[in-house]
């Protein structure tokens, strides 16, 4: 659905600006407040209702040093706040101190789970330029996710550009040592104060940044996985499609059994012919030769269980492109089969034995690729190939192309320039 067809319900909370115009400030100083005249104007009425204010915090936190910090437990100094209401429709966004959030302990997302966030990164380039990598498809899925729990939709490129004057205000949050990043969180939830199963009358929409360092900072380290059969995570005509809070505390218990049984993360698998979904909280590739020798890159369809993650479609285009020649990837195999398809542990397990399963690997905003040594199942481990930077041959080169364009090394369309 595109923008233009949201229902009434469906508020804008701004209109953006010309891009000749977009990265510009007209800003009015009110003493320690500023307010854009760049962002805020309701669709539905075409008047000024809405416009973004900046609070500069007085107490600005002392940056951690960048080796010390762990992620998601240190927070920057502001955060962006959108209030919606169903009479009123989105309010004026703000950019204020981080700080607390005051609800009713009869607020819905307390108590029926109507909340949904998305992770992103922002990353800041040798010339200083900072970019965020494809924003617009955490807008697309987050509204995506929105319809799923009846809260209230919004103009994505809209939020994206209330993002860019959020990093800008803190980017100097953005560590300057390669390989770390500013991890994006936006959030929203349903804050109205009366029980009852129905949809919100009102919500908020926030977003916070966290300073984050390299998922691998020792280099790659390939874990084991616990093929999970007394626990799914999804199913059919579910909620596995969304990003949605209360997909992942389920999630935890399943962890903490197969932490018990030495693995560090489970294989969510389902049905009786356990087919694989996902890995942890990420998505799965699959990399088997064929009997002719032919290499192919497999992924589960996007079939109501899998989340569409940004990594995901990332590594399906840059294997896709390498494939048609569109660009070739250095380290790729030249025939290379990139399928959304299917696949179950009995195929696992048969292409291992017969010396064609080549790796098995996640992909995810966090780690962009987590390798996989091994599988437990049904009391033993297959064991999956990896290199000895334990990487592999296909998940390699990705990765290596991947991060060039979010680390701003190769160019390309993907990243949206926040400030220069």
């Amino acid at each position: 659905m595109s923008f233009s067809q949201l229902r009434p319900t469906q508020l804008c909370f701004a209109r953006l600006t010309p891009p000749a115009t977009r990265f510009s400030w007209r800003s009015t100083a009110l003493g320690r407040r500023y307010m854009s005249q760049d962002i805020g104007r309701d669709f539905m009425t075409g008047e000024a209702s809405s416009r973004l204010t900046i609070t500069k915090t007085t107490s600005p936190k002392e940056l951690p040093p960048s080796k010390s910090l762990l992620f998601g437990r240190t927070f920057s100094d502001h955060m962006l706040r959108i209030p919606w209401t169903e009479a009123t429709g989105w309010g004026a966004p703000s950019i204020a101190p981080f700080s607390d959030i005051n609800l009713s302990p009869g607020a819905t997302v307390l108590h029926y789970a109507q909340s949904l966030f998305e992770g992103m990164k922002a990353y800041r380039h040798e010339d200083g330029t900072v970019t965020m990598f494809r924003p617009d498809m955490n807008m697309k899925r987050m509204n995506s996710s929105a319809q799923r729990l009846a809260l209230p939709t919004f103009n994505g490129d809209a939020l994206i550009e209330c993002m860019k004057e959020l990093i800008s205000l803190d980017r100097n949050w953005i560590p300057k040592e390669p390989g770390h990043s500013l991890y994006i969180r936006p959030t929203l939830i349903g804050t109205n104060g009366t029980l009852g199963v129905a949809p919100p009358n009102e919500a908020l929409l926030f977003v916070i940044t966290s300073p984050a360092g390299p998922y691998y900072p020792q280099g790659f380290k390939p874990v084991p996985l616990h093929g999970t059969t007394e626990y799914i995570r999804a199913a059919p005509g579910g909620t596995g499609a969304y990003k949605l809070s209360a997909n992942y505390a389920p999630g935890v218990v399943a962890q903490k059994s197969a932490a018990k049984q030495g693995y560090a993360q489970n294989l969510w698998l389902h049905g009786p012919e356990h087919w694989l979904t996902e890995v942890g909280t990420m998505n799965l590739f699959v990399v088997i030769k064929d009997r002719d020798g032919v290499t192919e890159l497999i992924t589960p369809p996007l079939d109501g269980m899998i989340l569409p993650g940004v990594t995901r479609d990332s590594v399906l285009t840059l294997a896709r492109n390498h494939a048609s020649g569109a660009k070739r990837l250095q380290g790729l195999p030249d025939a290379i089969k990139i399928s959304e398809r299917p696949i179950n542990m009995a195929e696992i397990i048969l292409s291992s034995k017969e010396g064609r399963l080549v790796e098995l690997f996640g992909t995810g905003t966090a780690a962009v690729v987590t390798p996989v040594e091994r599988i437990g199942y049904n009391g033993g481990d297959v064991m999956i190939p990896t290199g000895e930077d334990g990487m592999g041959p296909v998940s390699k080169p990705l990765w290596t192309e991947l991060v060039g364009i979010q680390t701003g090394a190769i160019k390309s369309d993907w990243n949206y320039v926040v400030a220069k």
